[in-house]
């Protein structure tokens, strides 16, 4: 099986390239970015060795339906899809932090709620919840946008003003599209029986200065989901809850000792597991978006991309 790794392409009125952990970011003339989605595999802020086959359709296929599903109450950067692992779009000035948003007390806020913290990113959270809970209401848990592979950390919002990371005339609209964006990504997983546990966005600004969302939303990257079946008998009898997510992942990593600190190995994965998690996202892609999956041809895949990317600049 043919999986995209890694990408070199020399596109016309190409300016620079940025490599992040599962996407590829060509600046074009300034003016427009060609996001390509490899189909690298990240936990804790670490790329696994194996890349897993049609993720990175995958996940550009999920973004690109929730961003035309969402346009109505936010904007966003994104112009076409020329290839099915392709996003073009509107050149961003990105904001230095990613909108972490949460239904429920579940990973990153369940590990730290096990640790004995009540507060997170200055937010309080409630004695006696359970792992899986739902909160009263959703909080926003704000972390740094990491260069370079590094971890990202939580910060307050207070932090983010003080340090004047972000302005507050432009916080409090990053905070007003997180929650809206939030709102309609739990209606549109509640059609499909799922529930959506947790977030993160990512905003930019335009050369005009309008603040638009970017990059993936809703997708098994950046979103944690449960099934609404069961989800109640399951937090009552104190059971794991079925979802679809990333996290089957670090729990499968966590189990073979490795979460990303320093001097742990990350464990071999084997031809079963990669087929695994790609089925797992497959499963996914089907649930929320309530369509079959169509795997694209992986023959050339490198050469489909370019010569599709080509045409669309043409």
């Amino acid at each position: 099986m043919n999986t995209i790794n890694d990408t070199n392409f020399q596109f016309p009125n190409q300016k620079s390239i940025y490599k992040g952990k599962v996407r590829e970011v060509y600046n074009i003339n300034n003016d427009l970015l060609v996001m390509i989605a490899t189909d690298r595999l990240s936990a804790f802020d670490v790329i696994l060795p194996s890349q897993i086959p049609f993720k990175g359709q995958i996940l550009n296929q999920i973004a690109t339906k929730m961003m035309n599903d969402t346009a109505d109450i936010v904007p966003n950067w994104l112009i076409a899809n020329p290839d099915e692992n392709v996003a073009v779009g509107h050149l961003c000035d990105p904001f230095k932090v990613e909108m972490v948003i949460r239904g429920y007390m579940s990973g990153h806020a369940a590990r730290e709620y096990k640790a004995g913290k009540r507060v997170l990113c200055g937010v309080e959270m409630a004695e006696g919840l359970k792992e899986n809970d739902k909160f009263p209401t959703p909080i926003i848990t704000p972390s740094t946008k990491a260069d370079n592979g590094d971890h990202d950390e939580d910060i307050t919002r207070e932090a983010i003003l003080a340090n004047q990371i972000v302005s507050e005339e432009d916080y409090l609209i990053l905070e007003d599209y997180t929650r809206k964006l939030f709102a309609r990504g739990t209606e549109i997983a509640a059609k499909r029986g799922l529930i959506l546990v947790d977030t993160k966005y990512e905003f930019g600004k335009t050369k005009e200065g309008k603040i638009v969302l970017i990059d993936e939303i809703h997708t098994p990257d950046s979103s944690r989901y449960f099934y609404a079946e069961g989800y109640q008998e399951r937090q009552d009898k104190g059971e794991a809850q079925k979802q679809l997510s990333k996290e089957f992942v670090r729990q499968w990593l966590i189990e073979n000792g490795f979460q990303g600190l320093e001097g742990q190995q990350i464990p071999a994965m084997s031809e079963e597991k990669v087929i695994e998690i790609s089925n797992r996202y497959i499963e996914l892609y089907e649930q929320i978006t309530g369509e079959k999956f169509v795997k694209a041809s992986t023959e050339n895949v490198i050469n489909r991309i370019e010569k599709n990317v080509l045409d669309f600049l043409a």
